[in-house]
Formats: C-alpha cells, structure tokens, sequence
C-alpha cells in the first residue's frame, strides 16, 4: 500500500492530483521512466527473435502487417495496467484479490506461473542455442546464465535491478542494424503482402505464435507491480502513457527487423524451409558480416535480450504469486530471503528442463502459442478491473471500453484459431 491510499483502491476523487498531466523536472522523469520501457523492450526476447525468424524463413514478408497491427493493441492491454496501477498503488495480483475473489486470484495464479516457466525456458533455449552455436555446452551456458539472474536480482532494490536490465536489454538494438544491412526488397515485400495464405495451417500457426510472442500474460503482471514498486502516482500518468507507448512501437520494430533481415537472406532461398537450431538463425541474419562477426552481433543481441526477459519474467512471477496469495511482493522487507529462495528455485527449475529439451526452435514456437492460449483469461480480467475497480473518473467506459473489447477479443480469437486450426 503506498501513501495516501485507502482501501484496496485509492479513491482519486479524495486526492488533490487528478489523473492528469502535471510538470515533472528531469529528476523526477529519471525517477518514473523505466518499468513500460523494460517489460516492453524484454517483449522482444528469444521467443520473438526465434519466431520472428522462422516467420521470415517460411513466409517472407506476409506477417510483417501483423507485427504492426499491434502495436495498438499492445499499447491499450498495457496501458490499462498502468492506469490501474497508477489509481490503486496496488500490484495487479493484488487487486485481483481484493476484487474479485480468492479463487479468481487462483485462476490468474496458475496462468502466471505457466507463463512464467515458459517464458523462463524460452530464455534459456536462447542462451543455451548461442552457447552451441560457439560450441558451449548447455551444462555450463545454462548454470551461468542461471547464476546471473540470480546475482541480478540480489544486487539490490528494484531500481537497480531495472536499471542493470534496461543496459542489457540496449544491446538488442543491434538488430535495427541487421535488418538494414539486409536490403530487403521493396518488390518482393508487396508481391508477399498482396498473397497472404489465410487458408494454410503453418501460416496460422506462426500468426499465433506472433500473437503469443507479443502478449505475454506475465507482461501485465509485471507493469503494474513495477509501477506499485516504485510507489508512482497520478501525477506520474503522462510520462508513464508515453513510456508505454514508446515501448510498444520499439519492441514490435525490433521483432519486425528480425523478420526482415530473415525475409531478405534465407527466405529469398529456401523459402518454407523451417530452421531446426539458433545458429541457422544467425546464419540467415548475419550473412553481410562475416562470419566472427555475425554470430558476434547475433548472438550478443539474443543473450541480451534472453537474459532481460528472464528477469523481467522472474519478477513478474515472484511478484505476482505474492500478491495473488496475500504476501509480501517487495524482496527488500523481512521475508526477502524466502523471495529469493523462490526466485532461484524457478530460475534452476527452468534451466533444467532446458538443458533436456532436443529442437529448442520448436520448443521456442510451442511457448508462444501457450501465451496465446492463456492470453484471454488475464487480458478480460485486466478489462474488468479497469472498467469496476477504477473511480468514475478514469473508469475505462464509454466507446474505448467497447473498443478496447472488440479488438482485444479479435485478437484472442485469432490466436486460439491459430493455435488449434
């Protein structure tokens, strides 16, 4: 609970700040930007760099539209996060509880933690596949990457940790570079989008694993605890908004540089051709470097990006289990030493199950469409809360609630139709 609350939801109408625009130094931005930026830019992890790829390898540039599609959507799912968060100063596991009931925050519970583990191995089968691109084995890139986190996460309180992850997940950036040294075709990219395969099975799979990739249900999770941890209020609404924003666009941009650069070298050639292993991914992305440097440039952006989303999704789990259950999130307090007991305890979990896994290629496509399926249950829940548990003032209403449902909704029927068709 952070100051000035009262209850299980602040009532705005009491405070002297609405949820509105209000003056911020440059100490003060410093202090409120990161949490939309990290969960965005962890987005655009392993499992969207794998699925990215494949979808350039087998379909060229005909899923590149949806990538940016939904960058709306996104934007909406995570904003209602923020604004929830904002309004109530409380995590979103917590007030799933305080609204809607124990068993609800059970069924939201379960759903974390799958998606959680998921998207904990999906990470791993990103490191471990670098790691045997140099001829590494899994047993000594998994332990280290696994010890890693772990000394993340005990580095210090939340900002840093944010802190430490927002530098990582920076050199993911080098993918914008790869995708221009790509030249893609602009002739073959409108000849691909005006023959879109609605009717191919493997087309509507990778769609809902694009789907999946994009919204992870531990995403919102994540943000609002994020934004409840750093105690941020109404004043902070604007900056907060902007930061989303800003997150969304960049994390589907850098996904959809990896389906460019994809597109343009081994889709030009052995098009519906699936890749087994992440140094074939390299391989199709990183051609215009040489070979040292190729795999130099590719494998440092999917580490980076494998080592950011495995922290923002440990937090996200450790977090949101608590607050589902009534415990304490903070792993600064007294019960700090049984958080990162529980923190490591899935991180070796994870890895474990890794480390055993054969294609981590299909692994990586398998976790996303799981996100896809999980999808509905946490985005209606986030739509109920923020349209019941918010004052009348910033209470999602009116023609964006019917909007945010109906594309919300599209968007999950796509993703199950994809995932089962």
């Amino acid at each position: 609970m952070v100051p000035g609350a009262t209850g299980p939801c602040r009532a705005l109408g009491a405070v002297s700040r609405p949820l509105s625009a209000v003056p911020l130094s440059r100490s003060a931005l410093s202090a409120v930007w990161g949490p939309g930026l990290l969960v965005m830019i962890a987005d655009a992890d392993a499992g969207n760099i794998v699925t990215a790829a494949q979808s350039g390898a087998a379909w060229g540039y005909r899923l590149l539209p949806l990538l940016l599609v939904l960058i709306p959507p996104l934007f909406m799912v995570q904003e209602l996060a923020v604004r929830l968060g904002l309004a109530t100063g409380l995590g979103f596991g917590e007030l799933v509880r305080n609204r809607l009931g124990p068993a609800w925050a059970c069924v939201c519970g379960v759903v974390l933690m799958l998606a959680v583990f998921g998207t904990l191995v999906t990470e791993f089968t990103g490191i471990a596949g670098v790691g045997e691109m140099y001829g590494l084995s899994r047993s000594v890139s998994l332990p280290l990457a696994s010890l890693g986190l772990v000394f993340i996460l005990l580095s210090g309180r939340y900002r840093r940790v944010e802190r430490i992850a927002l530098v990582i997940g920076a050199f993911e950036l080098v993918f914008l570079f790869v995708a221009w040294q790509a030249h893609p075709s602009g002739t073959a990219l409108l000849a691909d989008l005006a023959d879109i395969p609605l009717g191919e099975r493997s087309f509507l799979f990778l769609g809902a694993a694009m789907i999946g990739a994009t919204f992870s249900p531990l995403m919102i999770f994540f943000h609002q605890s994020a934004v409840a941890e750093k105690r941020l209020g109404p004043e902070h609404v604007t900056v907060t908004r902007w930061e989303t924003a800003a997150g969304a666009a960049l994390t589907q941009i850098l996904t959809a540089c990896v389906l460019v650069a994809s597109a343009a070298t081994i889709g030009t050639t052995n098009r519906f051709q699936p890749l087994d292993t992440v140094g074939e991914i390299s391989q199709a992305l990183t051609p215009f470097f040489g070979v040292e440097m190729g795999r130099l440039l590719f494998g440092g952006g999917v580490v980076a990006a494998s080592m950011m989303a495995a922290v923002v999704s440990s937090m996200a789990g450790i977090w949101g289990v608590a607050e589902l259950f009534g415990l304490q999130r903070s792993h600064t307090g007294r019960r700090r030493h049984r958080f990162h007991l529980a923190y490591a305890g899935a991180v070796a979990a994870a890895a474990a199950l890794t480390w055993g896994v054969t294609n981590l290629v299909q692994l990586n496509l398998a976790a996303q469409v799981a996100n896809a399926v999980l999808l509905p249950v946490l985005i209606a829940t986030v739509i109920l809360l923020a349209a019941t548990a918010l004052p009348p003032a910033v209470r999602l209403h009116g023609w964006y609630l019917w909007l945010v449902t109906g594309v919300c909704s599209a968007i999950g029927v796509a993703g199950l139709l994809g995932a089962t068709g």
